[in-house]
């Protein structure tokens, strides 16, 4: 069977250097897998998947088949964990321009504090039918509750009562504003579990109840973060890539690679490089720690971003997202004319083009000093998905460890909140 697989080979480590680090990062891998390290109780996820409760999945089930049959598009509302993973899969899946091939279509709000983006949202959503799901554990967060506030208004001006049954909710199972609302309001929720995370929720109802709302296959899912579990929990370096990355990325760390680029060449990946920077950002920033996630879209952001990495500061290394079969493909023309000087490459496709691309890219910045590492995925479906987000989870829980820094926290974001709230003259 195909597999996910890590490429090391660009990446300027030796055999030898790999192993001088095993011990710290399999002792990072043990603290981890048997729960001993700071924020254990966060670590739900290793094997949510094997627990999760049969009733809500079916739930679950039952809601996105409501909503596929009485809406033409569905506002998914959260931000940072609460929508990115989902957002990621979504287009992962059913393509760059889904909302115009498929039913429902999808579309984000609570993600941002912008008036002008939610009033072009209301008039692009206005004549359809719609549904809603939002996703807060509290439902305090200013962004999303500020959405969800006025779109509850338009459901419910809409729709009258039934817009209760349009509205679904995953929050805390207890308590929070938002639970207390939903009680009180009769929507349909779900839970999300007190022992994960944010950005580790994405295989948790709130991710699995807006994959399953755009049609995706959940069950395949389910089945690939299964296989990575499987896999990825292995006590063994030299044949578990979640220890190799973490491995990797900790090398370049000490030689001073500060920055860390998720390269695709896949404008549909685009949103999966968005999950993965929240993931590490949050999870390694801390107490003067880590490695600055960023991400290029490659061969656009050649055309701007080329240049810096190429011969730049040395303090970048790639990682790149390689996608090794395409089903959508097209081939170049034949012109008689060749105006373009094209015909050389007429008749081969252009996934054979983008492919060789990327490996004149990547030569090119090795030559320029920039250690290239390279995930290899057999192909962007439901099954691979899972595994490619557990592989990412994984190894990035083992690498906040080796760096003695609590990967399942995020202390630095209440900073901000504290002034924003002050200056909006609420009181603490």
């Amino acid at each position: 069977m195909d597999n996910i697989k890590l490429d090391l080979t660009g990446s300027f480590i030796s055999e030898e250097e790999l192993h001088e680090i095993k011990t710290e990062i399999m002792s990072a891998q043990e603290t981890l897998l048997d729960r001993k390290g700071v924020s254990s109780e966060m670590t739900g996820w290793l094997d949510y998947m094997y627990r999760m409760d049969a009733d809500e999945y079916r739930d679950i089930k039952n809601a996105a088949k409501y909503i596929k049959e009485n809406s033409e598009a569905f506002i998914l509302l959260g931000i940072g964990g609460s929508y990115l993973g989902a957002k990621a899969a979504i287009e992962a899946i059913r393509g760059d321009f889904h909302n115009e091939l498929f039913s429902p279509q999808v579309y984000y709000a609570g993600q941002n504090l912008s008036g002008a983006y939610l009033k072009k949202l209301i008039k692009v959503i206005n004549e359809k039918k719609v549904c809603i799901i939002v996703i807060s554990k509290s439902g305090t967060t200013l962004e999303t509750a500020l959405s969800f506030r006025i779109f509850r208004c338009l459901m419910e001006e809409k729709y009258g009562e039934e817009s209760r049954n349009r509205i679904f909710v995953v929050t805390d199972q207890l308590k929070g504003a938002l639970k207390n609302m939903s009680d009180l309001k009769k929507y349909k929720t779900f839970a999300v579990p007190d022992d994960i995370g944010g950005r580790y929720s994405v295989i948790t109802p709130v991710g699995l109840l807006p994959m399953a709302a755009a049609g995706i296959d959940t069950d395949k899912f389910i089945e690939g973060l299964r296989s990575g579990a499987e896999e990825y929990t292995k006590r063994d370096f030299e044949n578990n890539i979640c220890c190799l990355y973490a491995t990797a990325r900790n090398i370049l760390n000490r030689r001073k690679k500060d920055v860390e680029i998720f390269v695709n060449y896949e404008p549909s990946c685009t949103s999966i490089a968005e999950w993965w920077k929240q993931l590490f950002g949050e999870s390694e920033g801390k107490e003067g720690k880590g490695i600055f996630p960023a991400s290029l879209n490659f061969t656009t952001d050649l055309h701007s971003m080329g240049q810096f990495v190429q011969e730049g500061r040395e303090i970048i290394f790639e990682t790149n997202l390689a996608v090794e079969n395409n089903e959508d493909d097209m081939e170049v023309p034949f012109d008689p004319n060749d105006f373009d000087k094209l015909n050389y490459i007429s008749g081969k496709t252009l996934n054979y083009i983008n492919k060789k691309a990327f490996e004149g890219t990547f030569m090119a910045h090795n030559e320029g000093n920039v250690p290239g590492i390279i995930i290899r995925v057999p192909k962007m479906d439901e099954f691979y998905l899972a595994k490619l987000f557990y592989f990412f989870m994984m190894s990035c829980g083992i690498s906040g460890y080796t760096n003695k820094i609590d990967p399942f926290t995020q202390p630095g974001v209440e900073a901000y909140k504290k002034n924003m709230f002050r200056l909006l003259g609420r009181s603490v």
